[in-house]
Parts: C-alpha cells; sequence; structure tokens
C-alpha cells in the first residue's frame, strides 16, 4: 500500500520576516544656531550648492567668501532670532519637521517593520546622517521623501544629488526610491483649502485679497527647463477651483528674490506694496510651496512683507500657517508615503 507523503506549503511571510523599510522625511535646512557663525556655515553649504547657485566660478566664488559671508550672516542671524525656538534652541522648521516625523511613525506603527526618520538637506541632521541610522536599524530599502510639493531643481533634485551621494560610498546599498512631487495631489489640495477655511474663520476681519506666496527662482532655471513655475501654477489654479476664487481674488506670487538676476514674477513685495497703493486693507497670504513653517514664512512674509503692506496704506494683515504637522498636514504625508510603499508593506 503506497503511503501519501505530506507536501509542506510554503507559509505566508510573518511580519518579522519583511525587509525593513526606511522612511527619510527631508526639508530644506536650518543653521544649527541663531548667530553669525552658526548663519556662514549653513549659508556656505547652502550657497556652494551648483544647484541653488548654477554658475559656482571664480567670480562667484570671490562674491560669495569675500561679499556675503563676510555681512549676510550677521543680518540673517538676526532675522533667525525673531522666529527661533528659544526653549528647545533650534529653528522652527527643525522642530516642525522632527513632529512630522514622530507623527508618520506613529500612524505607521502597524507596520512594525518600518522606520521613520528625518534629515535636513543642509545643515543638520544630515542625510547621511538619516541613511546611516535607517541602515544602523537594518533597513534595506528606504524611501526618501522630499518635503516640497512643487519640484525643482534647486530642492527636490539637490536631495536626490545628496542620497545618490552617500550610497554611492556605500559597498552594500539600500534599495531606494523617492516620492515625486505633489503640487496637484488631491490630499493636499484640500489640506491647503481647508486650512485656508479654517484659519479666515478665525480672523476678525474678512480679507479682500488672498496671496498665494510660493518661493522665487531665477527666471533662467525656468528658461533652461525646470517645471518648478509650471508646478506653482497649476497648484493655484486647482486651489482656486476648489475654494470657488478667479485670479482676481487669489493672487500668485513669488518671495525671496536673491542677487540681480530676473527671478519669477510677480514679485511678492511688489505686490503688497502695489495692494497697499491700490486701496487694498485687509488680506491674507498663504504658503503652498512650504511643508513647515520657517524663516521665509515666519519673517519674511509675516514680519517683512507685513509691514511693506501697512506701509503702503493697507491695515490688517495675516500669515496663513503652512500645514506643518497638522491633522490636514499629516494626511498629506501619510497618503503620500503609503502610496510610494505599496509593494514593500
Amino acid at each position: 500500500m503506497n503511503s501519501v507523503v505530506p507536501v509542506e506549503t510554503a507559509k505566508p511571510a510573518t511580519r518579522s520576516a519583511l525587509p525593513r523599510v526606511g522612511v527619510l522625511l527631508v526639508n530644506l535646512g536650518t543653521p544649527d544656531t541663531a548667530d553669525a557663525p552658526g548663519v556662514r556655515v549653513y549659508l556656505k553649504e547652502f550657497l556652494s550648492d551648483v544647484r541653488v547657485i548654477e554658475d559656482q566660478g571664480l567670480i562667484w566664488k570671490f562674491v560669495l567668501n569675500g561679499i556675503i559671508l563676510r555681512s549676510r550672516p550677521r543680518t540673517k542671524a538676526l532675522d533667525y532670532r525673531k522666529i527661533w525656538n528659544t526653549e528647545q534652541n533650534e529653528s522652527p522648521l527643525k522642530t516642525i519637521t522632527r513632529s512630522q516625523s514622530d507623527k508618520l511613525a506613529a500612524a505607521l506603527s502597524d507596520c512594525d517593520h518600518v522606520v521613520v526618520d528625518w534629515a535636513m538637506r543642509y545643515g543638520n541632521p544630515s542625510i547621511k546622517a538619516g541613511i546611516d541610522a535607517l541602515i544602523a536599524k537594518g533597513c534595506e530599502r528606504i524611501l526618501a521623501v522630499p518635503l516640497y510639493p512643487q519640484y525643482s531643481a534647486s530642492t527636490s533634485a539637490t536631495v536626490c544629488d545628496e542620497v545618490f551621494r552617500v550610497l554611492a560610498q556605500l559597498r552594500n546599498q539600500p534599495t531606494l526610491r523617492v516620492t515625486p512631487p505633489y503640487y496637484e495631489d488631491e490630499a493636499y489640495i484640500e489640506a491647503l483649502a481647508t486650512s485656508i477655511e479654517a484659519h479666515l474663520a478665525t480672523l476678525p476681519f474678512k480679507p479682500e485679497r488672498i496671496v498665494a506666496s510660493f518661493h522665487g527662482m531665477p527666471k533662467s532655471y525656468v528658461d533652461k527647463g525646470d517645471p518648478y513655475q509650471s508646478h506653482c501654477i497649476a497648484t493655484t489654479e486647482i486651489l482656486r477651483r476648489r475654494l470657488g476664487m478667479d485670479e482676481a481674488n487669489l493672487l500668485l506670487t513669488f518671495q525671496s528674490r536673491f542677487g540681480n538676476d530676473e527671478w519669477l514674477q510677480p514679485y511678492t513685495d511688489k505686490t503688497m506694496e502695489r495692494l497697499g497703493k491700490e486701496g487694498v486693507r485687509r488680506i491674507a497670504v498663504v504658503t503652498p510651496g512650504f511643508s513647515a513653517d520657517c524663516l521665509e514664512t515666519l519673517e519674511e512674509i509675516a514680519q517683512e512683507n507685513a509691514e511693506i503692506f501697512k506701509h503702503n496704506g493697507g491695515e490688517q494683515f495675516s500669515a496663513i500657517p503652512c500645514l506643518n504637522d497638522s491633522e490636514p498636514g499629516m494626511d498629506v504625508i501619510r497618503s503620500l508615503v503609503l502610496r510610494e510603499l505599496q509593494g514593500w508593506i
């Protein structure tokens, strides 16, 4: 009589058997200290990046080292002190990005093989430190998350450059994925709209105009093929439709010019001046290109541009907070990460 030998079937992989996956949130960066030496170190790293200043020739090196790094750190340090998180002795950008990382980790806690960390492209914690930490925790796969809704070579691409540079030094490289820009993502647009509506509901006045201010860029970069401007336009157009506004009520501008070259227009500061002179008395400003409040939103917009507007006849000004680590903001990051982790978790 022939005996039947049972055949063992393959068992599904348990959670503990799954490869560990690292998620690295990356934002632009910040000085370690709100003083001239700290700002000088940060600016040198930032302005020495060929993605940020494309012409790194002898003239630029002279301007950078002989002029900018001698004078600008002192003035920018004063600006950083206006918004500095004195309790934790760090910039708000660092505080918020850490919180985003912690909240994302909590949201993904059911996936016990996923590790979440955060880094800055310039300054600390560095991308190298973040990747090293994830690898040390056994991560064989890494998802890099540039926290820029709109793609540009000087933000998203330079994150990839640095990630690739770090991986190029490794013999045993983890598998890599990078999240795409999310400038027209439904969750992102809805989060922007709900945050604007919620903020406006708290104001003692009704804005006559809402200004969507994005970080600026030299026009020549766009002329060479950078899609940043088109992404900003797309975000603003979709946001207008969601809010039921037109171009006259929700304006698109660009802030943070640097140097003498022509940058993307219209300029935010010139728009503040014009609106005040034209008799507009009440405005609110939203900064959709920033995933977390930072010097450019808390000082440049909420203080400098508010002063420009009021100096030219404006009366009431409100800066709408970035999505930060709010519930709508975390919905955006969580949905983006879960989408890009498909097949890994």
